[in-house]
């Protein structure tokens, strides 16, 4: 997959109340920007947490993982003693390496928010964002081919297509709060 990828999510509740507020206001799009930028900064806050969106851990790096990330270590001349093993510099990178952080932080750092009409969306633009998101095996061409990636739900959408329900109650909460200033 490339490009990242995108989903589309129909909020009942969220839609009833947006209606609403577009019959108040010329345009609705402000609206739906603070409400992505809010999904985005809680969406962010997970990579610190490393937990879902309803607050459960991710799994952990896995030993193929940990493996690869002590080569890369001690390729790092400052992480290594004399014997080429791990130095207590080395040990603390690996043993304190989180979960879908990577050197670049790309998946964290790269979100889009776009609205055009009534519709919001965000995106995570990395190519491997959806397996992170929701598991899979890794393709042939990729830099680990055949394993197995758990779910690690860092954007509050489930695989069905909908969003989480502690998310939902935020963005609810975020437009019950913009209709009472416009009443």
């Amino acid at each position: 997959m490339s490009g990242g990828f995108t989903m589309g999510v129909e909020a009942a509740e969220a839609r009833v109340l947006l209606l609403n507020i577009a019959s108040r206001i010329n345009s609705i799009a402000p609206v739906l920007q603070t409400v992505g930028e809010d999904i985005v900064e809680r969406t962010k806050h997970r990579f610190d947490t490393s937990t879902d969106p309803e607050g459960k851990p991710w799994k952990p790096n896995s030993a193929s993982t940990l493996a690869m990330l002590s080569g890369r270590l001690a390729g790092v001349k400052s992480n290594v003693k004399k014997n080429g093993s791990l130095n207590a510099k080395g040990q603390r990178a690996l043993t304190s390496k989180k979960p879908l952080i990577g050197e670049s932080q790309d998946l964290r750092r790269q979100f889009t928010i776009s609205v055009a009409g009534n519709v919001l969306t965000i995106g995570s633009t990395p190519p491997y964002a959806a397996i992170q998101q929701f598991g899979g095996k890794t393709g042939a061409n990729s830099w680990i081919p055949g394993k197995s990636i758990p779910a690690r739900p860092f954007l509050p959408i489930r695989p069905d297509g909908s969003i989480y329900p502690q998310e939902n109650a935020l963005i609810l909460q975020a437009l019950n709060a913009h209709l009472a200033q416009k009443r």
